[in-house]
Parts: structure tokens; C-alpha cells; sequence
């Protein structure tokens, strides 16, 4: 008798895993919701019969796109992902015309509207949106998507089925339909009761020999085996522990949010990495981190390190594309470094020796416990299982041009969720382009023209190593010609200058 989790038709896990839970009862509380929003540029706006029916065609190749998440009355089973057999289409398809002009700060806008609602969760829990009337003859496509459904690696792996790698590619078999599944949330828990015996069975068993081959080990190397232990949990305390006292500057939450975005040449980020023995992460980070340090000196509050959260991914090429797998690495983020090239040293010793931690994964260790606390718990814990003022991500997309119905991708953008912390960062790099979108809480930061130049500076910091390359605005006008640092009351070394 197997506790194995049973698989679907496309060879995606039935059940929620405890990580995905959590996401998923997160949903509900604008507080803990952990939706992601990316925004593609698109050079035309697509024709939108076969921009639908990519989407029709693409849902049925992926179940995850027409498969709802259905509870059980009691908690005698996991939740499971079942086929609705009322999905509609054109429920999760909608069609926008933003107003003129139609500048990608006016989507941007659009998005971060759209990143705050709920999605409704007795559906399919994604959402896609065709901007019209961006500027220039372009348009936009935001695509709503619940961090329960799968992580960002996870969805550029999902979400392949909707691309094509020419502008008129030939025309498609369309894929059967799904089987629907008509279950109920009382017909999960009685399916669940009628496999409490033998799931219960099935988990004594494993807990006895688990603890057999324990004691097993103790007895033998009894020393060698509490050392284990206590090594594990030393690991864990630094894995989940605070690096860096939080910023003054950034402890105020709230609801409202905001987003600015700037693009980066994929090659110039590349040649900076390089010259400072980094990888396009450390660059990434590094940037991130002069952006903090000049928006914090203009401030005039310099600090010389903040809490930054970091998610690597764990997915390995035999895991499905549903589901998370990564894990959180937390970082003292060096901002008080004014070189660019000891900024991207430190970073990737820093992120070297935590990715060695044996405790790596804890958050996902402690997610089955953390799943049996109530909603208000939860609540009060978001943000701090991981504490960190900063989350920054780096998720790398499709190397080549990509179409979707007749129009071609030009930029993407990632709105990432604020699971109580003040920014999230998020790099997306495709088509040799990339992204960095920043999306921050409006009550920790309240001067968006000053960080969106600190944002702009900060990264043609690093990019200088590798070059001429520098960053673009992307949803703001050019900074003015006086840099931040000169404008600055404080030295580079943080000391009030004279």
C-alpha cells in the first residue's frame, strides 16, 4: 500500500501539496495573496478569433488551465485539482482598449490593478487579458496566474503550448477535450474517509520502519547521527533566521502598490557578469543593490545591509510543470558597497554558501505543519517565515523570438506578489532582453519618481563593467541628467560629506 500521490492524464499531481495549500487559502486575504502577473509586449495586436482559440487549443493540452481546486467539507483529504466541468473560456479570456496615448506606464497601471484582485477561486485560477491601443500600433497581454498553480519556472514551461517560433506558423491539430470531474467537496471527504484506514495504515507503516532504521543508525553511530541532527537544525536556524536588521525605510505596509520597469540588453548584462567573475544573478542582484543604496542615501538614511529574500529553483527536469519547487535563500544584500564589482563578490559568496545549506527546503519542511494553522495565523505570519524587506526573482523565459497568433513578443514584464514585504523584484530575460520590473508597497516607499531613477542608476552601475551598455526606462521618462549619487547629501561610503 503506497502513499504515493496519484497523477492525472497530463502526469501532474491530483492533490495539493502542503506548499500549495498554503498559496491557495492565501487567495482569500489581500494580505497574503500570492498572485503573479506577467505583462508581454507584443508588437500588433493579434487577431482575436486565433488568439483565442490558442488559448482553447492550449487548455486543453494543459489541464491546469480548465482544473479547479476543490476542497473537502473536512479535512479528511488534501485538495484536490478536478477538471471543471462548467469551465467557461471566456470567463478567464478578456479584452481590453487602453486609453490614449496607450504608454506602457498606462498598461503597467492596468496590471497593477488587475495584480491586486482576487482571482475567483471556485474556478480555474488564471485569468488572461489583450491590451488594445498601446502605442505605436502595439498591444499588451497580462496574464493572471495563482502562485498555487505553479512557480516561475514551473509556468514558462506551462505556458510554452501558446508561442510559436514564427509570425504565420502551419495550422494545429486541435488537442481533445479533458474529461470533466463532477466532484464534489463532500464527495472528496468521503473519498477520504473511505482511505483513512489504509492511509493511516500505510503511514504507521512508513513511521515504523522510518524509526527503525533510525534507531538503527543511532545505535550504531550514535554520535555521528545526533550530530546529524543538530547540524540539520543549526542549518535550518541560518536558512530561516535573520541576516540584516530590517530598513528603517521600508517598514510601513499597506494595500496599494506600484510597479516600474526598466530593460537591459541581455548581452550587456552578460559582459558586466563577466567582468566581475559573477553570473547574470549576481550582476542582477548587485544592481538591485546600488538601486537600494542610492535610493537609501537620498533618503538620507544610508544602511549598509537589508533582509533580501532570493527563490531557487529545486525543479528538477523530471518534475511536472504544475507545482512549486523552490526555496528561499535570504541574504544580508550589501547596498552600502558602492562598487559594483565587490557588490557581485559578495553576492555570490553569500548566495554560493547558502545554496550549500542542508536545511535549504525548510520552509517547504515546515509547510504540512504551517497548513493546519488557521487563515488569521497565516495572516500574521506573512513575510516573516522568510524575513526580508526585499524578494528578488530571476526567471529566465525563451532565448528565441516567440509569436503568439501573428504578433511577436517584444518585452515581458513579471509582477510578482508582496507577501508582506515592501518590494519584489523580478527579472525575466527573453528574446535577448532583459526585465526588471521592481513592484513595491506604496507606504514604504513614497517617492516613486526618486526610485525609479535610483532604479535606472543603480543597474548602469554594473552595466559599465561589461561596457557602454545601459538600462532603458521602461515605464517612466528618462532620469534628468544629475545622477542620484552626485545629488546626495552622503559620500559613498555612507559618511555625511563635508
Amino acid at each position: 500500500m503506497s502513499n504515493a500521490p496519484d497523477l492525472d492524464a497530463a502526469g501532474l499531481p491530483e492533490e495539493l501539496s502542503a506548499l500549495d495549500q498554503l498559496l491557495h487559502r492565501g487567495e482569500a486575504n489581500p494580505r497574503t495573496r500570492s498572485g503573479v502577473m506577467t505583462l508581454e509586449l507584443l508588437d500588433t495586436a493579434p487577431d482575436w478569433d486565433s488568439f483565442r482559440g490558442r488559448f482553447e487549443n492550449a487548455s486543453r493540452k494543459v489541464l491546469r488551465l480548465r482544473q479547479k481546486v476543490v476542497t473537502p467539507t473536512l479535512p479528511t483529504s488534501a485538495p484536490r485539482w478536478v477538471v471543471d466541468p462548467d469551465f467557461n473560456l471566456d470567463f478567464h479570456l478578456r479584452r481590453v482598449r487602453v486609453p490614449e496615448p496607450g504608454t506602457l506606464r498606462q498598461v503597467m497601471d492596468l496590471a497593477e490593478v488587475a495584480a491586486q484582485s482576487p482571482l475567483d477561486i471556485s474556478r480555474p485560477l488564471w485569468t488572461a487579458t489583450l491590451v488594445e491601443g498601446v502605442e505605436n500600433g502595439q498591444a499588451a497581454l497580462m496574464v493572471h496566474l495563482s502562485h498555487a498553480v505553479t512557480d516561475g519556472v514551473g509556468g514558462v514551461e506551462m505556458f510554452a503550448n501558446l508561442y510559436d517560433l514564427e509570425r504565420d506558423p502551419p495550422a494545429q491539430d486541435t488537442a481533445p477535450l479533458p474529461i470533466p470531474s463532477d466532484l464534489s467537496p463532500n464527495d472528496l471527504m468521503r473519498q477520504g474517509i473511505n482511505r483513512l484506514p489504509g492511509t493511516v495504515v500505510g503511514g504507521v507503516r512508513d513511521v515504523l520502519f522510518g524509526t527503525a532504521q533510525a534507531v538503527g543508525h543511532v545505535v550504531r553511530a550514535p554520535v555521528s547521527r545526533l550530530g546529524s541532527v543538530v547540524d540539520y537544525a543549526m542549518s535550518g536556524a541560518r536558512v530561516i533566521g535573520p541576516v540584516a536588521d530590517p530598513s528603517p525605510l521600508l517598514r510601513r505596509r499597506s494595500l496599494s502598490s506600484r510597479s516600474e520597469a526598466i530593460d537591459i540588453k541581455f548581452a550587456d548584462l552578460h559582459l558586466a557578469a563577466k567582468a566581475a567573475g559573477g553570473s547574470i544573478n549576481d550582476a542582477y542582484l548587485a544592481g538591485l543593490c546600488g538601486a537600494l543604496r542610492l535610493y537609501h542615501r537620498a533618503k538620507g538614511i544610508p544602511v549598509e545591509t537589508l533582509p533580501m529574500a532570493v527563490p531557487v529553483n529545486l525543479r528538477s527536469e523530471a518534475d511536472p510543470s504544475g507545482g512549486n519547487r523552490f526555496a528561499g535563500v535570504n541574504l544580508a544584500a550589501p547596498i552600502g558597497l558602492s562598487d559594483p564589482t565587490v557588490r557581485i563578490k559578495n553576492i555570490r559568496s553569500q548566495m554560493t554558501r547558502k545554496r550549500d545549506e542542508r536545511a535549504l527546503d525548510m520552509v517547504g519542511a515546515i509547510a504540512p505543519l504551517m497548513s493546519l494553522l488557521p487563515d488569521t495565523v497565516l495572516e500574521s505570519m506573512a513575510g516573516s517565515i522568510v524575513n526580508s524587506d526585499v524578494q528578488a526573482s530571476n526567471v529566465p523565459v525563451y532565448a528565441g523570438d516567440t509569436y503568439i497568433a501573428g504578433a511577436k513578443v517584444l518585452r515581458q514584464y513579471g509582477l510578482g506578489p508582496l507577501p508582506g514585504v515592501a518590494m519584489m523584484v523580478v527579472l525575466i530575460s527573453r528574446s535577448g532582453y532583459c526585465t526588471v520590473t521592481l513592484r513595491y508597497d506604496k507606504a514604504s516607499v513614497t517617492e516613486p519618481e526618486l526610485l525609479a531613477r535610483c532604479l535606472l542608476e543603480g543597474f548602469d552601475e554594473v552595466l559599465a563593467l561589461g561596457g557602454d551598455g545601459r538600462a532603458s526606462p521602461a515605464t517612466f521618462a528618462t532620469a534628468p541628467a544629475t545622477p542620484v549619487e552626485k545629488s546626495s547629501p552622503f559620500s559613498s561610503n555612507g559618511s555625511a560629506t563635508q
